[in-house]
């Protein structure tokens, strides 16, 4: 049985022998059109990157400031005075107080302030180091006094004391009058120069500023006129005066109208 299909077998590979072509088949080259050539997307060898540049930051120009003209302020002038008789110039704005200095005609000065209850000036005089009170009729002003402030004495500046105000200090209504009492103040000769009395009192409906003196230390009592119809109270003080200046003011217990 095997050999009959090795028979078999090599009748039919002498067969297909015979049936195949003598010579190899010769390729054909395909011609193909434009449009149907494949597309080919040429992909670039690196990608670009841009180099970023940064915008630089915007300074603004300041607005310029003008500076402002500078107006000069001018400096006040104080009225000046010169002396027209011989006069005393004093610690406070009336004759009851104590002496400053001798003035004499063609002495000058310029003018500091003003007192508001008897017109006198305070005044600095070039041949003086210090300011003093002196009457507006012993000297004649240059220059305009209403432009000044008012201006209180300061006794207490004044020198200095060696003695205490007045004791036992009393004030005795009768009408119209009050008497005022105190005990005397022992100064030696050398010092004394008596006492003062600054007082404010309602005569003829008007309230008045008053002051009074005394050149030494044995008299101790004062008698003034005060009414009533005053729309404030009377009042006053009492100092104990000597060559070197006041002492601190006592207050007088005034009696009511």
């Amino acid at each position: 049985m095997r050999k009959q299909n090795l028979g078999f077998l090599v009748c039919l590979l002498a067969i297909l022998a015979c049936s195949l072509p003598s010579q190899a088949p010769t390729a054909t080259p395909i011609s193909l059109t434009a449009t149907e050539r494949p597309a080919f997307t040429s992909t670039p060898d690196f990608t670009f990157t841009p180099i970023i540049t940064f915008t630089p930051t915007i300074t603004f120009t300041p607005t310029i400031t003008l500076t402002p003209t500078v107006t000069a302020t001018p400096t006040f002038a104080f009225p000046t005075v010169i002396v027209n008789k011989q006069a005393h110039c004093r610690y406070g704005p009336s004759v009851a107080f104590l002496h400053a200095a001798d003035l004499y005609p063609g002495d000058a000065g310029s003018v500091n302030g003003r007192f508001e209850y008897s017109g006198w000036l305070f005044i600095k005089f070039d041949k003086l180091k210090y300011y003093c009170w002196v009457a507006p009729s012993v000297v004649d002003v240059k220059g305009d006094i209403n432009t000044l402030y008012y201006t209180e004495p300061d006794l207490q500046s004044v020198g200095y004391s060696n003695y205490a105000p007045p004791k036992n200090i009393s004030a005795v209504r009768s009408g119209d009058e009050v008497t005022i009492s105190w005990s005397q103040v022992e100064m030696t000769a050398d010092h004394d120069r008596g006492y003062l009395i600054i007082a404010f009192v309602c005569q003829g409906g008007a309230y008045l500023w008053w002051t009074f003196s005394y050149p030494d230390q044995y008299t101790t009592s004062y008698t003034v006129k005060d009414e009533a119809g005053c729309p404030l109270p009377s009042e006053g003080v009492l100092y104990t005066v000597e060559k070197h200046g006041f002492s601190k003011p006592a207050q007088i217990p005034w009696p009511a109208p």
